[in-house]
């Protein structure tokens, strides 16, 4: 790990102001993320701002009824807090099956939707890794490649991203509050907040260096009732996603008036699954209309070499997340 200078910061404005000139350097606010990239010579820091001071920890209900989730605020506190439990219940179902108590204890909301993707090619410093250092190559093109992308990749890049909160924040429709390095907050849909490798690997999300992420607002919910998340992994606990689903339903007796499903472990961010949605909508809420959208939303899914098992396991946790959402054992 490289020296870097480490300062405090006593308002949001002062840590914009401490970072934006400073092109390599960054935010700290658990660090459960930052401190590996730094320890593995995969990220070097010159500045270092700490956050924690911050008053940007709370979760709180907004006008009509939605709900702010302070960046600063503790995974672990955001899945337990009751607002949380009863009106997102698929929010606190991902955020419980992510890491470990210990990790979940210490990870901040806004650091999960900066967290970069754990493919061992981008933290072994010895091999290629365009999303490490931009040009070299994508090691995992013809490499083991069993848990990388099969929607949206790029020549330039197949990783996926890692988080879970994050997959359901996609299915909820959240925006995501930002100050900028002009003073000025903006808001950013959540599904434009994220991007794909395309030909620029390296860049994960569409802040600005010196951005600051200040809170993750979730609109009013339909959902609470008829809500679940799967996360399908090779052991039950510790374990990123190999496939994950994201499901939603507001159901009009047993016709779908609406549903909201997103995935996780398939692409370079968490994937919104468009056309299962669109499949569903105004049909029966059944195994048969479930596996249907299924098919349509992984018919354009693209295989590498070891991870073609992901497309079967896609259809199936599809049907499965559905099926258990509409309340179904």
């Amino acid at each position: 790990m490289q020296a870097f200078s480490f300062t405090h910061a006593e308002s949001p404005p002062a840590a914009v102001a401490a970072i934006a000139p400073k092109p390599h350097g960054y935010f700290l606010g658990g660090g459960t993320n930052l401190i590996d990239l730094l320890k593995e010579d995969v990220e070097q820091a010159t500045d270092i701002v700490d956050l924690t001071r911050l008053d940007l920890a709370e979760v709180e209900e907004t006008e009509g009824g939605g709900v702010r989730l302070g960046a600063l605020a503790k995974n672990s506190d955001t899945a337990n807090h009751p607002l949380i439990r009863t009106r997102y219940p698929l929010l606190s179902q991902a955020m419980l099956s992510a890491a470990s108590a210990q990790i979940r204890n210490m990870a901040t909301n806004g650091g999960n939707l900066l967290q970069r993707t754990r493919c061992m090619y981008f933290y072994d410093v010895g091999t290629p890794c365009n999303k490490r250092q931009p040009g070299t190559g994508c090691s995992a093109l013809e490499g083991l490649n069993r848990m990388h992308a099969i929607f949206g990749a790029s020549k330039q890049c197949v990783a996926v991203h890692p988080s879970d909160f994050c997959v359901a924040l996609a299915a909820l429709d959240a925006t995501v509050r930002v100050r900028g390095v002009d003073g000025k907050e903006r808001g950013i849909a959540f599904q434009d907040f994220h991007r794909l490798p395309g030909d620029k690997p390296e860049q994960d999300h569409t802040l600005a260096h010196g951005e600051l992420i200040e809170a993750i607002d979730l609109p009013a919910s339909l959902f609470a009732k008829h809500s679940y998340y799967l996360k399908v992994r090779d052991r039950a606990s510790y374990a990123f996603a190999l496939v994950s689903v994201a499901a939603a339903l507001e159901l009009d007796g047993d016709t779908i008036k609406q549903a909201r499903l997103a995935m996780g472990g398939v692409a370079h961010k968490p994937w919104r699954a468009a056309k299962a949605e669109a499949a569903l909508i105004g049909k029966a809420a059944t195994p048969e209309n479930f596996a249907a959208a299924a098919e349509a939303e992984m018919a354009d899914a693209q295989a590498l070499e070891h991870n073609a098992f992901k497309i079967p396991l896609g259809k199936s946790a599809i049907v499965r997340a559905l099926i258990r959402a509409k309340g179904e054992p």
